[in-house]
């Protein structure tokens, strides 16, 4: 794991093959370690760099709050780092949010985005509702929470089936600091609505949905794609495609990075 500094703050991450830059961004709970199986993968051909977000894995929390600018700034501070120039972005769910914001802030950086389970779309009432009453249980039973708010990121077929894996993302999960939990929540709750970016990016965009994914609702993530170029890949499964999906997902990932790197895209609606 390497280091750097942002804001007197600790942001760690890793770094490996060469190549095109594909940087992970992982979810909400997560830490780089959720790309242990994909990351291999796409450094055969790639440079590809995982970092740890804000109040996550081993990198320290910023503050109170951690919106998805704070993130996107922590992320622009370590590619700028390493003088990275341009780069294809894949994150999940969180690491989405995050990628977009670095898409509206920093779009100079943009090769492609890859939003795995999540969505462009600012949380609903109902979801904000959801984050609040998720940082009260926090608060009151740090342990029982979070190993509940895990299982029910898979599909419920995939429950029993992938115990081990599920067991595995809970103990990665109970090592996310309290601070890093609220922070995050009441982050996203604050995020804005990014759909815009999808409609008028310079680069393409690959959306990945569960279609039984019990966070994110499938019709209603479908339709923030209508009218524009965003390609569409859906799994039979639920939230954590990485796991539930992994071997599909890896073909569908390397045949978007060959495009993406390979190619010069333009937004048009032929």
């Amino acid at each position: 794991m390497k280091t750097t500094h942002f804001k007197n703050t600790k942001i760690s991450y890793t770094d490996q093959g060469k190549g095109s830059v594909v940087i992970l961004l992982h979810g909400f709970l997560e830490n780089s370690t959720m790309w242990k199986y994909l990351a291999p993968v796409l450094a055969k051909k790639n440079r590809v760099i995982c970092i740890d977000l804000l109040g996550h894995g081993q990198t320290d929390c910023l503050g109170y709050i951690h919106s998805m600018e704070d993130m996107a700034d922590a992320v622009h501070h370590v590619i700028s780092e390493l003088k990275i120039r341009k780069a294809v972005f894949v994150g999940h769910s969180m690491g989405g949010y995050v990628a977009l914001a670095v898409a509206e802030l920093y779009p100079e950086f943009m090769k492609g985005v890859v939003l795995l389970n999540s969505t462009s779309r600012a949380d609903s009432d109902e979801r904000i509702a959801n984050r609040t009453r998720a940082i009260k249980a926090v608060k009151q039973n740090y342990i029982a929470a979070v190993r509940m708010s895990i299982a029910n990121l898979f599909s419920e077929e995939n429950r029993t089936k992938l115990s081990e894996q599920i067991e595995w993302v809970r103990e990665e999960a109970l090592q996310t600091p309290l601070q890093g939990i609220i922070a995050a929540q009441e982050g996203m709750k604050l995020r804005k609505d990014r759909e815009v970016i999808l409609h008028f990016a310079t680069y393409p965009i690959l959306l990945i949905l569960g279609k039984k994914d019990p966070v994110l609702n499938y019709e209603e993530n479908v339709e923030q794609i209508e009218g524009t170029n965003v390609k569409l890949i859906s799994f039979n499964d639920g939230h954590m495609s990485h796991l539930e999906n992994q071997t599909e997902l890896e073909h569908v990932l390397i045949k978007f990075l060959k495009v993406s790197l390979n190619t010069n895209f333009t937004n048009s609606t032929n």
